[in-house]
């Protein structure tokens, strides 16, 4: 038996935009149906934040998603297990009240939502499925993650030491040894994918943020008797990043043809040609994209007291880090570092196009 699984596809994300819901339309449509047909997969495990909004979802979003992924499913005779993720659930102490529930009713032969943590049987693969942890069932769920007879777990967990997104980890999740009884974990809720000895964040399916610029984004296949899991890589990005550097590359016949119906960042880190830096950015705005931001060379601005001699251009946690560093303080350092990574994690989640 083959599973195809999901996770974190965030319907209606950036306010439900035409851009984020055609590159999702266009994912299903023309990548992901298509490979579970040629290959006989009948069965999707979604592993949370089917929704983006945690307060509502509009209805050009579920109209959308109807048309592009519920109608498909029914239509092609799959079903789906899901479980809630923390953009699914509208209180954030408990997972009763959720949008799988309230919008997912008409296709209940087809969907089965998983509310409580429950071992399913995927031919001879025993997974544990774990919904969203938190205040109210915490308990409850670690029971089940020490007693609970399964090979596999997948869940939608929030674990420290992972990668939230590139240079940045979460050092205030959860503990993940608990999880380590298990042959293999697979998990939503981070967007970028890592893995450490049996955890896998598999990564989102689609790019939403410029931090998933250059990820590849991939859906997982379990093949249940073999335990084997193959990627099947999304072709379809939204986001595009150039480092800008005249030193090392000739950008008069550089190729902008791949911008197209992109959003598009240019990093200067080298700009000894005023002229042949504006005309890069006239081709690039003459193409038919959906945004473009220029970023300066901040380097002038780094204070005096930073040693930047092996700071990472791109790396926006080193710099940080290296800033408080050298601030002379009583404070602990450690809680300032954290508050602020907890900031940048949510400046992404509310970034807009």
């Amino acid at each position: 038996m083959k599973v195809a699984v999901l996770n974190d596809t965030h319907c209606g994300i950036r306010n439900s935009s035409e851009i984020f819901l055609e590159n999702a339309g266009k994912f299903y449509s023309e990548i992901f149906f298509p490979y579970c047909q040629e290959n006989g997969i009948e069965q999707i495990l979604h592993l949370g934040d089917y929704y983006d909004h945690r307060k509502f979802v509009n209805f050009k979003a579920l109209n959308h998603n109807r048309k592009v992924f519920l109608d498909p499913l029914r239509k092609y005779g799959m079903k789906m297990d899901i479980i809630p993720g923390n953009h699914d659930t509208y209180f954030k102490n408990t997972n009763d009240l959720n949008s799988l529930k309230e919008c997912l009713g008409h296709y209940m032969n087809e969907i089965h939502i998983v509310m409580e943590p429950t071992v399913m049987e995927y031919g001879s693969l025993k997974i544990a499925l774990l919904p969203w942890i938190n205040a109210e069932n915490y308990q409850s769920s670690m029971k089940f993650v020490a007693e609970c007879k399964a090979d596999w777990l997948g869940g939608h967990l929030e674990l420290q030491g992972f990668e939230v997104m590139r240079g940045l980890k979460n050092e205030h999740g959860q503990d993940a040894s608990p999880f380590k009884r298990f042959e293999q974990v697979l998990t939503g809720h981070y967007h970028i994918q890592s893995k450490k000895d049996n955890i896998w964040y598999l990564g989102s399916q689609l790019e939403f943020f410029w931090n998933d610029a250059h990820e590849d984004k991939h859906f997982a296949v379990i093949d249940t008797e073999t335990r084997e899991i193959i990627q099947i890589k999304n072709p379809y990005t939204l986001f595009e990043k150039i480092v800008y550097n005249d030193n090392e590359t000739e950008y008069n016949n550089y190729d902008v043809s791949h911008l197209d119906n992109k959003f598009v960042k240019i990093v200067v880190v080298n700009k000894a040609d005023q002229f042949t830096f504006d005309r890069f950015v006239d081709r690039i705005q003459n193409r038919d994209i959906y945004e473009l931001k220029i970023a300066e060379n901040f380097s002038e601005f780094i204070g005096e007291n930073v040693d930047d001699d092996n700071m990472s251009f791109d790396d926006t946690q080193d710099i940080v880090d290296t800033y408080i560093d050298a601030v002379e303080t009583e404070l602990d350092k450690n809680k300032i570092k954290n508050q602020v990574r907890e900031l940048m994690i949510e400046a992404q989640a509310l970034e807009v196009a």
